[in-house]
């Protein structure tokens, strides 16, 4: 120790310090993507913001993990939702690091669901024990999704780019609003329509399968105003939002055999309160026919911790040292 760690998405990179046995993650500080040209540039802003914090000089970091919005293979990553691109190696060596972890950003937040308390959490009714295989989606600048297993060895992540696979609709209506998307883009993701760049894009289809006229909104707006006047277009964009991510949440759910919870981080789903839980979210993820009895019993939770993906960074840093 120290050790640095950064989760960071298409519009915001947060940065924390982690320097003592409790593993915790103190001196988070925000940084706006746009305003730096790569990770180094705002892990030296950060370094530098560090030292009033901690009264007195900062002692270098020894290692780092850096969680990102985008896939990690090779040595270069690039961002899907934002201008960073850069070379694990030499981000290494630019910042003197001893070890560096470069890991998806759901990769990190799902190594944080089995740490994850009740002050962290929305659900009804009982927190679940976490237990076998858990899963993660989250609306956010893009729409991510990983995977937790539980294994002898202990919790075990699993990453992927789910977000990108197609979008399925489960009505007349939707089938209807994806004809409309398909005008402007070939493949509707579920993304392309379940995050902050999708919400625009579900607002303009929402209005123009109900033929009213519509302003451009950003997805902000379309929040703001859909919690306001529920029998708005973004209202009912809002209704769209929700009912459409129940149905993709059901098929994660499916797909990895999450019986232990499926838990739905990102910035989008918080700020819908109560109103969440009263949409068509749950009805639709059990909607699978014969298998409504098997997603039945799964629990869906809502993570209201901004800061969960940041424990996973540091634990991937754990789990490394071992």
């Amino acid at each position: 120790m120290p050790w640095l760690v950064a989760d960071v998405g298409g519009t915001n990179a947060r940065f924390g310090w982690v320097d003592g046995p409790d593993l915790k993650v103190r001196h988070v500080v925000t940084l706006p993507v746009a305003q730096y040209a790569g990770p180094a540039e705002a892990a030296r802003a950060y370094l530098t913001q560090l030292a009033p914090l901690l009264g007195g000089p900062v002692q270098p970091p020894r290692m780092a993990a850096i969680a990102v919005a985008t896939a990690v293979a090779d040595d270069l990553v690039r961002f899907t939702n934002s201008h960073w691109r850069f070379s694990r190696r030499a981000l290494q060596a630019d910042l003197g690091l001893q070890t560096l972890l470069v890991l998806n950003d759901f990769e990190a937040l799902a190594l944080s669901l089995p740490k994850l308390d009740a002050s962290q959490l929305r659900i009804q009714g009982e927190l679940p024990q976490p237990r076998g295989t858990l899963a993660v989606i989250g609306p956010g600048t893009g729409l991510g999704v990983g995977g937790v297993v539980q294994t002898p060895h202990g919790w075990v992540a699993v990453s992927g780019e789910g977000g990108h696979a197609t979008l399925a609709a489960a009505d007349d209506f939707e089938s209807q609003l994806l004809r409309w998307v398909r005008q402007e883009f070939p493949h509707v993701s579920a993304e392309r329509l379940l995050s902050g760049i999708g919400l625009p894009v579900l607002h303009r289809a929402v209005a123009g399968v109900l033929d009213v006229a519509a302003d451009p909104l950003p997805a902000e707006a379309v929040v703001e105003r859909g919690l306001a006047d529920r029998a708005s277009v973004c209202g009912r964009t809002l209704d769209v939002f929700c009912a459409l991510l129940g149905g993709f949440a059901g098929n994660v759910a499916l797909t990895l055999g999450a019986r232990g919870g499926v838990y739905i981080g990102g910035g989008i789903v918080p700020r819908l309160g109560d109103r969440f839980f009263e949409s068509g979210f749950r009805e639709r993820f059990e909607a699978k026919g014969r298998f409504r009895p098997y997603l039945a019993q799964i629990p869906t939770l809502v993570i209201i911790d901004t800061l969960a993906a940041l424990t996973g960074a540091t634990l991937a840093i754990e789990q490394h040292g071992r």
